[in-house]
C-alpha cells in the first residue's frame, strides 16, 4: 500500500489578509488511527492528520470557519468527521460519506452533528467509485435534509454524466474544478461543460486542488506555483461568482513523492491570483459558504 506524504508542518502566513469569517470548504482529518481507525478498504496509507493539527493551520492562514470532508480512507465511518465538527465550537460543518443502506436515523444523527452534504467519487479508475444507482438513491434520500452532494469527478465522467447531474433535485458541488487538464486548453469539452453547468443555480464549483490539477507542479522560487490553473479558476469565477467555493484540501492526501506537497499559506495567496477583486474574494470566502453550509450570517 502506498504511503502518503505528510502535510507541510510549517504553513506560512499569507501575504493577503482574509476577511472575517473566511471559510476553507475542503479539508480532511485522518485519525489519529489509534482513536479513529482507518478503513480496511482504504487504497493508501494516509498520514495522521488530527483536527488539532488543522486548528493550527487555521490560526496561521487566517481561516475562521471550515468544512471537513470525509475521506475515503475512513470509509463510511464518519466518526472522525463528526468529532472534528463537535470540538469546533460551531466553526465547522461536515460533508459525509454514506451509501444507500444508511438509515433515516443515521442521516438525522449526521445532520444534528453538523453534516450538510455527502461526497462521492466518479473518476476514471478501477475502484473507489460510487455506483450510479446508489448515487441516485442517496441524492433522493438527502433531499429533505437540505444537503448538497459533492462530486469528485473528472472531465470524461462529467461529460458522460451530464444528464444525470443536471437532473439532481438538490445543489451539487463540483470538486477541484472537475480535475480539468490545463494542457488541453480552455476550450476542452469538459471545461466548457463545467462553465455551462455553473450557470445553473444548483451548481457550485470549488476552486481547489491546484496542486492536483497543475501540469507544472510546484515551481521552485516562484512567487505563486501552479500558474497554469489560474485561467481556469478565473473563468469559473467570472461565470458565477455567487456559487464559487475555495479550500485548501489539507492535508493533501494522494501525494506520494517528497517535495510536491503544497504550503497552505501559498494556496491562500493563489486566491488573489484567482480573484484579484476583494469583493469577489469575500463572496468566495464568506458569503457563499455561509449560504451553502448554513453558517451564521456575518
Amino acid at each position: 500500500m502506498r504511503v502518503c506524504m505528510p502535510p507541510d508542518p510549517n504553513p506560512r502566513k499569507p501575504t493577503i489578509c482574509l476577511p472575517k469569517h473566511s471559510c476553507d470548504t475542503h479539508f480532511h482529518v485522518f485519525g489519529p488511527p489509534n482513536e479513529f481507525p482507518f478503513a480496511k478498504t482504504r487504497q493508501y496509507e494516509p498520514p495522521a492528520a488530527p483536527i488539532e493539527h488543522y486548528h493550527n493551520v487555521m490560526a496561521v492562514i487566517g481561516i475562521e470557519r471550515a468544512v471537513v470532508v470525509q475521506p475515503s480512507a475512513h470509509g463510511f465511518d464518519n466518526t472522525a468527521t463528526l468529532n472534528a465538527v463537535a470540538v469546533s465550537g460551531g466553526r465547522l460543518r461536515g460533508v459525509a460519506r454514506v451509501n444507500d443502506r444508511v438509515t433515516t436515523e443515521e442521516l438525522r444523527r449526521l445532520h444534528e452533528g453538523g453534516v450538510r452534504g455527502v461526497r462521492f467519487n466518479i473518476l476514471n479508475r478501477e475502484s473507489g467509485n460510487i455506483e450510479l444507482a446508489v448515487l441516485d438513491r442517496v441524492v433522493d434520500r438527502i433531499a429533505a435534509l437540505g444537503w448538497s452532494v459533492d462530486l469528485h469527478i473528472d472531465p470524461t465522467n462529467l461529460l458522460q454524466q451530464e444528464s444525470r447531474i443536471r437532473a439532481f433535485p438538490i445543489p451539487y458541488v463540483i470538486d477541484h474544478m472537475a480535475r480539468i487538464v490545463p494542457d488541453e486548453g480552455l476550450e476542452q469539452p469538459g471545461f466548457q461543460l463545467l462553465l455551462d453547468l455553473i450557470r445553473d443555480d444548483k451548481c457550485w464549483v470549488k476552486v481547489t486542488g491546484a496542486d492536483k490539477i497543475s501540469s507544472r507542479g510546484r515551481e521552485a522560487g516562484a512567487a505563486v506555483s501552479y500558474r497554469d490553473v489560474v485561467p481556469y479558476a478565473r473563468a469559473v469565477i467570472a461565470a458565477a461568482p455567487d456559487r464559487i467555493l475555495w479550500g485548501t484540501d489539507w492535508p493533501h492526501s494522494n501525494n506520494f513523492e517528497p517535495g510536491v506537497t503544497p504550503n497552505d499559506g501559498e494556496l491562500v495567496d493563489m486566491l488573489a491570483e484567482f480573484a484579484p477583486d476583494e469583493d469577489v474574494r469575500r463572496k468566495i470566502l464568506v458569503d457563499n459558504p455561509a449560504l451553502l453550509y448554513g453558517f451564521e450570517a456575518d
